[in-house]
């Protein structure tokens, strides 16, 4: 089960987190659109995250993590989608709360709900195992997603 959450955990924080700081000039560049409209729909992503995250939880105390965490990976996965295809503004902003309903759904949190059911009452160890392993998700995610993007800008 660690490596079934420290995977979704590195790649979910550097998808619809971490990458997001290194690539917005260039979508500014990219699109025309000011880095301060770019980083408000961004800024909309936490602020939905923080929100439904009172849900999330309730939701994982009714169906369980598993089902909470398979549905924010799919939003995971659509919301990036969604945001690297907006042909305009209203669907740039419309991408970025389905990324915040991923970060609330797949993030720690519910990691933790999850590895605390199943590892109680010696669940320290597996909490730890995960922080640490998705510790690198930044350093990885912000050198890559900066080393392909100056590439693709060549």
């Amino acid at each position: 089960m660690l490596p079934a959450l420290c995977a979704p955990q590195i790649t979910g924080w550097g998808v619809v987190s971490y990458a997001f700081p290194v690539l917005n000039p260039g979508i500014a560049r990219a699109t025309g659109w000011s880095t301060s409209m770019t980083s408000a729909a961004f800024s909309l992503a936490v602020i939905t995250s923080g929100i439904a995250g009172i849900l999330v939880g309730k939701a994982i105390d009714h169906r369980g993590p598993r089902t909470v965490m398979t549905a924010g990976s799919v939003a995971g996965v659509v919301s990036p989608v969604v945001v690297a295809g907006a042909p305009n503004p209203p669907v740039f902003f419309t991408g970025w709360p389905l990324a915040g309903l991923a970060m609330a759904a797949t993030f720690h949190q519910p990691a933790f709900a999850a590895l605390t059911r199943s590892f109680a009452p010696d669940h320290v160890r597996a909490l730890t195992v995960v922080t640490l392993d998705g510790g690198p998700a930044s350093t990885a995610f912000a050198a890559g997603t900066s080393t392909s993007h100056a590439e693709r800008a060549r």
